[in-house]
């Protein structure tokens, strides 16, 4: 019986991702589970922390979708105008994040998210007082230095992650952000329309309040790794960023891409389903609203937490994941071509099984990208996929009111077309096997 008990069964896997584990790096794996495992409350303090970003990253722009035909009749505004409050904010970001994942593998991360939530928060009270002003011009500057705050947050956030922890820690940890990020988007729609209900422009002023108790979290909750190695000069941090994606751009690429859609279609739909629900037969507006938008985002959140749970470093479970979320999504999406004016239920049940197939997606995408490249780099990996995400969140909006001028059936005509194409394109370049290691 001993004996039996002592042997081992060596399965090898390749791929086209190294995803090769030292004894070293199994090692680590062992002690941050010891560590998981005597300190746990720690951890969980660590997780809230890591967690509020996304948190009050999403409150600070989705919070503001219901309050835009508002904002429209009290400042005199076109509806293409109100976008730009949401387009300008995440098109900055985008720009932005690349520069902040460099500096914070360049200096530190807490170095960078804390100014960052500083600055996010503060802009977020001068865009209070721009709606106090009845002035657009000062609300859509607030917003573009509040996005350039935002690009040192979340994404910083998710880089930290990978810093601390490793293993089924690290993929837990990076499906709660996901998670985080979701409930948020679950929250916000509700929680802006009630303080709507206060004043139109309360939400500008509500936000800087969540952003400060993120910001004492980030302060004293998280305790950053030294760095084990000088960081590398511009010239060869660059050629070095150049030379993962030449090895892994393939996948690396598609993941990007894969992320940036999800983002785009459930930030899109939900401002579909903000604009039909008030009109004929729904009538649906308020809080109420709120509360149906919040269904297909309580899926996806419900999903992500799961997911990251799951998956560890399982990379087989997860090429799986991916796949299915991305067949969830295109048939989802695709039957609501038929069912969109059918009833109510239907459609939104529709719209929540392509947010469950959301969730299984992200999560899984997220641990693969953090944990595809060494700590040295990570920042500006893992940038460079949440300025995309954030790119696909900006042109959300503006680019499905262009296809609902067109029609209904433009809308999700085009969505589950990117879907399909996603599909395709990770079935064939994206996989992952064995253990994820990095």
């Amino acid at each position: 019986m001993e004996k039996a008990k002592t042997k081992k069964l060596r399965i090898t896997f390749e791929s086209d991702i190294d995803y090769s584990a030292s004894k070293n790096e199994q090692a680590t794996d062992n002690d941050n589970s010891k560590a998981a495992n005597t300190g746990s409350k720690g951890v969980v303090w660590e997780f809230i922390a890591i967690a509020s970003v996304p948190l009050v990253l999403v409150l600070g722009n989705s919070m503001l979708v219901p309050i835009l035909p508002d904002m429209q009749e009290r400042l005199g505004i076109s509806q293409f105008q109100s976008s730009l409050v949401i387009t300008l904010f995440s098109v900055t970001a985008g720009l932005v994040i690349p520069i902040a994942g460099y500096l914070s593998d360049r200096f530190s991360r807490k170095a960078i998210m804390i100014p960052s939530l500083i600055i996010y928060g503060g802009a977020g009270i001068l865009a209070g007082l721009g709606a106090l002003w009845n002035s657009y011009t000062v609300i859509i500057i607030a917003r573009a230095v509040q996005g350039m705050g935002a690009a040192g947050t979340a994404p910083i956030a998710m880089a930290l992650a990978g810093d601390l922890y490793k293993a089924g820690m690290e993929s837990k940890a990076l499906g709660l952000t996901e998670a985080s990020n979701g409930a948020g988007k679950v929250v916000s729609p509700i929680l802006g329309s009630l303080l709507a209900l206060i004043v139109w422009y309360a939400a500008f002023f509500a936000f800087p309040f969540f952003c400060l108790l993120s910001l004492l979290a980030v302060m004293f909750l998280l305790k950053e790794p030294k760095k084990e190695q000088a960081p590398p000069k511009l010239g060869e941090y660059l050629r070095n960023i150049g030379a993962i994606l030449k090895q892994k751009g393939r996948w690396l690429i598609t993941s990007f891409f894969a992320g940036s859609m999800a983002l785009f279609v459930l930030f899109g739909v939900l401002f579909y389903l903000s604009d039909i629900l008030e009109v004929a037969p729904y009538h649906i507006d308020g809080v109420m609203k709120g509360l149906v938008l919040a269904i297909p985002l309580l899926g996806m959140v419900v999903t992500s937490y799961t997911t990251g749970s799951l998956i560890k470093k399982n990379g087989t479970l997860m090429r799986w994941l991916i796949n299915i979320g991305l067949i969830l999504m295109t048939v989802s999406l695709g039957l609501c071509i038929l069912f969109y004016n059918k009833s109510i239920y239907v459609f939104i049940g529709l719209l929540t099984l392509s947010s469950i197939g959301t969730g299984l997606l992200l999560p899984c995408l997220n641990t693969m990208i953090t944990g595809s490249v060494q700590r040295e780099q990570r920042g500006m990996i893992t940038s460079l996929y949440s300025s995309l995400r954030f790119l696909g969140v900006a042109f959300g909006p503006p680019l499905f009111g262009w296809m609902m001028d067109k029609s209904h059936q433009t809308v999700f005509v085009t969505v589950t077309s990117l879907s399909l194409l996603t599909l395709i394109l990770a079935f064939f370049f994206i996989k992952p096997q064995g253990k994820i290691g990095g």
